[in-house]
């Protein structure tokens, strides 16, 4: 086995276990990747030219797919004479860098969301080579700041654009019992908001710091210790109690929002780039448009670093020459101008900003750095406080999981899905809840919801031992379980209780059994329309023969999401699951 295998090997053991002690789910890292633009077909590389792979977070796509043909299209060429040819892959900044440091992404050059990953990958690096993973500082490219999108007649009620607004004001928000009442809005109702997860996604980590230093009232650098400081914790409570939904990337909040309307979610936190892209691209499917607004406090204006990963034993001396030749011209004024036509913020800021970015389209082009502070960036202390912090205050969840086994399951199927489920409950936090049904010719209940710590191993003994036979009760499944958690909910909310409700749905194939119908189970036995703190259905269609339409309209009804696996995947769709909410 080679020295470098046996660095990553080390490397995603010390961090798989760093991970499993701070979160309530643990995530996979499958970095959510995609390669070049929307679906259009690779471009080939010309023979004999010096690929350069970029491994870059969604926030700057447009902009960067747009450079990275302009520089391939001029011709670019090292000292020596050799062609540069660029390829670009969007990844999750969170996922791309435990795909690094585990060695199953392999890029030339990385650029994460924020210096806050970079912090963390190099102390990770460092702890087995003692070197960071770049030999030089990561520069930034562009600024993609964080805030709230709200949609625009919330946010003009809270006095957008001129008027401050800052984290404390959305949790008096959230924790105020008379909600929109208070600013004379009572048709609004309680007021409900969206972050993604901090250890998943840049949005979420970023959001969730700036959160910390709004709160603590200080722009200069926190300790890990500040976090924990009481009046802060109070305050993370009470804005995660109020929390309706998290994810795992900023576009798919805004997406949720577009799809439900302004009776679902009022706002969510985001970068900026995402809110003007939603307004401009997605407008006409929007109620109302929506406003971006920067905390009064400050912000962290992620400035999207540019690493040449030139310590690690993939990449060659010529390789990273040709990402330094990638990153000046990235850095040039033209490039920085067309930054602002994808929504993003040039680093020069003597470059004057246009639309889109303008109030018309949902943004402050008042607002700079000079009148938004910019906080620090999160170290690898401070991000794993703010993670740790977020999971101690965070709503907890009950999950039933409903698992197909008919006989369509029998073989490698039913093995891997016995094998994912137990990792999945493995994972959940102590303090969750967790109930297990299963469904061939009928549905019945293995495990009512109850603490994940008190029935974890039993629950994972009984799921190691599932064998599949018989017909697909997949409609009454769904009706049984949906009716289960409601009377759940009900007698939470009847007891105080402030939680979050999902169904877990794996099914490779149609309903065979025909009682209820297809109608008649959306008819009576699922919601007209989504509701944030409704209970929400998370379909696995498992292989082809699943019936992925019918798996999709229970998703979106519920608020929920399709996902798709096969019996290599599923492991990983499983931990992705547990992002969403």
């Amino acid at each position: 086995m080679s020295r470098t295998r046996i660095v990553f090997i080390a490397i995603i053991g010390l961090t798989l276990c760093l991970i499993a002690g701070a979160l309530a789910f643990n995530f996979v890292a499958d970095g959510g990747i995609t390669v070049g633009g929307d679906g259009d077909a690779a471009t080939p590389v010309p023979e004999g030219a010096i690929l350069i792979s970029v491994a870059s977070s969604n926030t700057k796509r447009n902009w960067l797919d747009q450079v990275a043909a302009d520089f391939n299209a001029a011709g670019q060429k090292t000292a020596g004479g050799d062609l540069i040819f660029v390829e670009v892959s969007h990844v999750t900044s969170g996922g791309s860098m435990n795909a690094i440091l585990e060695g199953s992404l392999q890029p030339t050059a990385w650029s994460p969301g924020d210096q806050s990953w970079v912090a963390q990958a190099n102390g990770a690096w460092r702890q087995q080579t003692n070197q960071p993973i770049a030999s030089q500082a990561c520069q930034p490219t562009i600024y993609a700041p964080l805030g709230f999108a709200m949609w625009r007649p919330m946010a003009e009620a809270l006095g957008w654009p001129d008027a401050p607004i800052g984290w404390d004001t959305i949790v008096a928000l959230a924790a105020d019992p008379q909600g929109w009442a208070s600013y004379g809005r009572p048709e609004w109702g309680q007021f409900r908001f969206g972050h993604t997860h901090p250890a998943y996604a840049n949005s979420g980590l970023l959001s969730m710091t700036g959160f910390v230093y709004g709160i603590a009232g200080s722009d200069a650098a926190l300790t890990a210790a500040d976090i924990y400081a009481p009046e802060v914790e109070e305050a993370m409570r009470a804005l995660e109690q109020n929390t309706s939904k998290y994810g795992r990337q900023a576009p798919a909040l805004l997406n949720l929002m577009a799809r439900e309307g302004p009776g679902y979610l009022h706002a969510a936190a985001v970068p900026e780039a995402d809110t003007v892209k939603m307004n401009i691209e997605r407008g006409d499917e929007l109620a109302f448009p929506l406003a971006f607004i920067f905390p009064a406090g400050g912000t962290i204006w992620a400035d999207h670093p540019y690493c040449i990963l030139d310590n690690v034993d993939w990449v060659t001396d010529e390789e990273a020459e040709a990402a330094a030749i990638f990153r000046d011209y990235l850095l040039d004024q033209k490039r920085q101008e067309m930054a602002i036509d994808n929504y993003l913020r040039p680093l020069d800021d003597t470059i004057p900003l246009h639309a889109p970015l303008d109030l018309d389209n949902g943004t402050d082009p008042r607002v700079s750095p000079a009148t938004i502070t910019p906080l620090p960036s999160p170290s690898s202390e401070i991000s794993a406080a703010v993670i740790d912090l977020f999971q101690i205050t965070k709503r907890k969840a009950t999950i039933l999981v409903a698992l197909d086994v008919s006989g369509s399951m029998d073989g490698d199927r039913i093995k891997t899905a016995r094998d994912a489920t137990v990792e999945f409950l493995q994972r959940l936090d102590p303090d969750d809840e967790v109930g297990l049904m299963i469904f061939s010719d009928l549905a019945a209940t293995l495990q009512e919801p109850a603490r994940v710590g008190d029935v974890v191993e039993t629950l994972s003994q009984r799921v190691s031992g599932l064998l599949a036979d018989g017909n697909t009760a997949l409609y009454q499944s769904v009706c049984d379980a949906a009716k289960a958690l409601a009377v759940i909910q009900l007698e939470d909310r009847e007891n105080g209780k402030s939680r979050l409700y999902g169904i877990v749905l794996l099914s490779d194939g149609e309903d065979t059994v025909g009682r209820p119908t297809e109608n008649q189970m959306f008819a009576t036995c699922l919601p007209a329309n989504a509701e944030a703190d409704g209970i929400k259905i998370f379909p696995i269609a498992f292989g082809e023969g699943a019936d992925q339409n019918v798996l999709n309209r229970i998703a979106n009804v519920t608020g929920g999401r399709l996902f798709t696996a096969d019996p290599d995947s599923i492991s990983k769709v499983y931990l992705s699951i547990s992002a969403e909410q």
